[in-house]
């Protein structure tokens, strides 16, 4: 039987250190994955104050004035303001047909050094974030919270080698100097049925691992491997977890890239700050050896983040290939 509910995991006492709590949080971590491809995190060790300093500054960034945040408009890296309606997801096997996003967003990547290789060679995906000027403690806060997600991932990938039957430092060397985006997501109310506007259509994330923070608004769905929708409850101080594409291919699909959507029916507004992270952009994603065999061949080809997120951003950005239009005529 399908399962329709949405595990829980505790990290305490894997972050702490006791004995024996790796690979059992591992083994909960496995039956997530293959199961639903969805799990909660709870004392993962963020402070609550760091994720509501981050809540406060992204409702900042969008309250400002439209010409404000288009002064930052999305650009080639994936940086920057996406208006509503910016994006379209037409890479989706869940749902076509559906209609342009209802939500916007601001993206942000690792804070790069300006005299960085990558900045310097206009590395694509590998540019400097472009900041607000006008929102004091914005950055500060942003890229904070970035630090601290990055450092809970690169514990949380040890779990996911145990989880693979694999060495637990092995994605250790993958996760150097990783490539991580944060969306600040803003989802206006919306009245009426679902059809096919959505906040965000249903899709499944690009990410090896996607942590979206506890919101006391909720508008996130999951569709189980049944086919049925569920809401995802709120559960304090819990992240909700999940992974997407470039997992399925490094676990050669063994590991589940579970469908969501978000649609907000609050009354108000809601904000949601998911992070997205993947390997470091020169790793090779190919099938890890514990998912490959004699009667089991690798199902994709070896893939790199850029070219894959090229591809992506192109088939949905609908914003940005206007700004490419336009910038060609």
């Amino acid at each position: 039987m399908a399962m329709e509910t949405i595990p829980v995991i505790d990290l305490g006492p894997y972050l702490a250190g006791e004995p024996g709590a790796m690979d059992s949080t591992a083994k909960e971590l496995r039956f997530a994955l293959t199961e639903i491809g969805f799990y909660f995190i709870v004392n993962h060790g963020v402070p609550k104050e760091k994720i509501q300093a981050t809540f406060e500054q992204v409702k900042r960034f969008h309250q400002q004035p439209m010409e404000k945040k288009l002064e930052l408009k999305l650009d080639a890296h994936n940086t920057g303001y996406l208006p509503i309606r910016g994006n379209t997801l037409r890479t989706s096997t869940v749902q076509t047909g559906t209609k342009p996003n209802l939500n916007e967003a601001f993206f942000v990547k690792r804070e790069m050094p300006a005299d960085h290789p990558d900045v310097l060679s206009g590395r694509r995906y590998r540019a400097p974030n472009r900041w607000p000027e006008n929102l004091p403690g914005f950055r500060e806060t942003v890229v904070d919270y970035c630090d601290t997600m990055e450092r809970l991932v690169l514990d949380m990938v040890r779990l996911y080698a145990r989880a693979l039957d694999l060495p637990a430092t092995y994605f250790d060397e993958p996760f150097r100097d990783c490539q991580y985006s944060l969306r600040m997501t803003h989802y206006p109310h919306q009245e009426g049925p679902i059809e096919d506007e959505f906040g965000l259509a249903p899709h499944t994330d690009t990410s090896f691992l996607t942590l979206l923070a506890p919101n006391d608004v909720q508008g996130l769905s999951i569709r189980t491997q049944s086919g049925k929708w569920i809401d995802a409850p709120a559960i304090p101080d819990a992240y909700v977890v999940n992974g997407g594409q470039m997992l399925q291919r490094w676990t050669n699909d063994f590991f589940l890239a579970t469908p969501h959507r978000a649609v907000n029916r609050s009354g108000g507004e809601r904000y949601a700050i998911p992070f997205f992270c993947d390997s470091n952009i020169d790793w090779p994603i190919a099938a890890v050896p514990t998912t490959v065999g004699p009667d089991k061949p690798p199902k994709y080809p070896t893939t790199y983040y850029s070219d894959y997120m090229a591809w992506y951003q192109k088939r949905n950005y609908d914003f940005l290939n206007e700004q490419n239009l336009q910038a060609a005529e």
